[in-house]
């Protein structure tokens, strides 16, 4: 009976409260669920599409066997000294690998450990711009590049995007009108479109970057979720592209480890970066994302963000149906216009009423005026399939409604 308790608890169906009982869980996962879904993340309350984390995996099982190897290790004092040059070059040279993973052949002296990606992203811009520079991004962007730029001094300028990505001609025609020396962009599964630039498209920026001497920053931190996709412009234009990426997204999110490939020109001033913002990656998160990647278990856990990205966006073509712009398969969020009575912020309250959180198009757009009337929608952060359809249900609905009131615009 203890055992059977022990179980139910495990897999989520009932819950255990000392000195009151045992209870059983409202709406507990169903049995088709992805096994093992450990991360510690709300299954009750809203229904959550605004946070772009991966999915909930068994990650806590992995981490608690290399713990236990750790454990048993002679040099374990060392993880919480700083690090020496060979401990940097060995947990480099793991990103190397992982790097090599997108197509991005690099050695460790080519790559710069960093607190999670959007340290990476900081590091890049302390590395390559200064107060006062213009930085080009697409219209539509990563949020936090916004805040980034603001606190660095820098000036954000948009270039318009189409079905393909970010356009060629309006990059071409962004450089000549600003004398920019800096792009920032997003190729792979776009925040927040959910667009992949082809190769040919890929090619076209590159061309563009290498006639106006353009250096480019590229945030691929989704890379890892197709399992087949085109070159990151950091292999068309390795002399002049910082590619950023990391293990938080494809692994779990509290691995905060980035790696950031920098043109040799530039790693001096990107090492010198991270000893101004935190001196050093934290030596045992560092050590556990390097052991993942060497034995084959970032693999297995990226392996199945790829699965379970698949399955729910499969839920979210069933339920949406062609109302979402921006389905693709191999990764986690969409990108949702909307109906033409609909604005995007009166949609998000309207959803936030019926218990569901997610963002307008404004959070993205470089000049928020401007922003499309849509919505991004996160399908990865909810550690239930079941949440998610109920929510995807919900946003269905509320786009056939007509008479909302406070919501509607007439």
């Amino acid at each position: 009976v203890s055992r059977a308790y022990a179980e139910a608890v495990r897999r989520g169906f009932l819950h255990g409260e000392v000195g009151r009982g045992t209870f059983v869980r409202a709406g507990g996962p169903l049995p088709s669920e992805a096994p093992q879904a450990r991360l510690t993340r709300r299954q009750d309350g809203p229904i959550d599409f605004s946070l772009n984390l991966p999915a909930a995996g068994d990650s806590a099982a992995a981490l608690a066997e290399t713990l236990a190897a750790l454990s048993g290790s002679s040099e374990l004092a060392a993880f919480l000294d700083y690090q020496t040059g060979s401990d940097l070059e060995r947990h480099a040279a793991a990103g190397a690998a992982w790097v090599g993973r997108l197509g991005v052949q690099a050695a460790a002296e080519d790559v710069v450990v960093t607190n999670g990606a959007q340290h990476g992203l900081l590091v890049a811009l302390l590395s390559v711009a200064r107060p006062g520079d213009v930085v080009l991004t697409e219209a539509l962007t990563y949020a936090p590049i916004k805040a980034l730029a603001r606190h660095l001094g820098l000036r954000l300028f948009p270039v318009a995007l189409d079905a393909g990505g970010l356009c060629p001609d309006a990059l071409d025609a962004a450089c000549r009108s600003t004398a920019a020396k800096l792009l920032y962009c997003l190729p792979t599964l776009h925040t927040p479109t959910a667009v992949t630039m082809t190769e040919e498209r890929r090619r076209e920026i590159a061309a563009v970057a290498e006639r106006h001497g353009l250096l480019i920053v590229e945030d691929d931190v989704f890379g890892f979720l197709p399992e087949e996709r085109p070159p990151p412009l950091a292999k068309l234009a390795p002399e002049r592209t910082l590619l950023v990426t990391g293990v938080s997204k494809s692994l779990a999110p509290g691995l905060r480890v980035g790696y950031l490939r920098v043109p040799a020109p530039l790693q001096a001033s990107a090492r010198a970066a991270v000893n101004l913002s935190c001196w050093m990656t934290p030596p045992l998160m560092a050590e556990l994302a390097s052991r993942w990647i060497a034995d084959g278990t970032a693999d297995r856990l990226n392996g199945f963000q790829r699965s379970e990205a698949q399955v729910r966006q499969d839920i979210a073509r069933r339920v949406l149906g062609s109302a979402g712009a921006g389905f693709d398969g191999a990764g986690f969020h969409l990108w949702l216009p909307l109906p033409e009575h609909w604005r995007a912020d009166a949609f998000r309250m309207a959803a936030e009423r019926r218990g569901v959180r997610l963002l307008p198009g404004e959070v993205f757009a470089v000049e928020p005026t401007r922003a499309p009337q849509a919505v991004r929608l996160c399908l990865s952060h909810e550690p239930s399939r079941q949440r998610v359809t109920k929510g995807l249900e919900l946003v269905a609905a509320l786009l056939g409604e007509v008479g909302d009131p406070g919501a509607l615009v007439v």
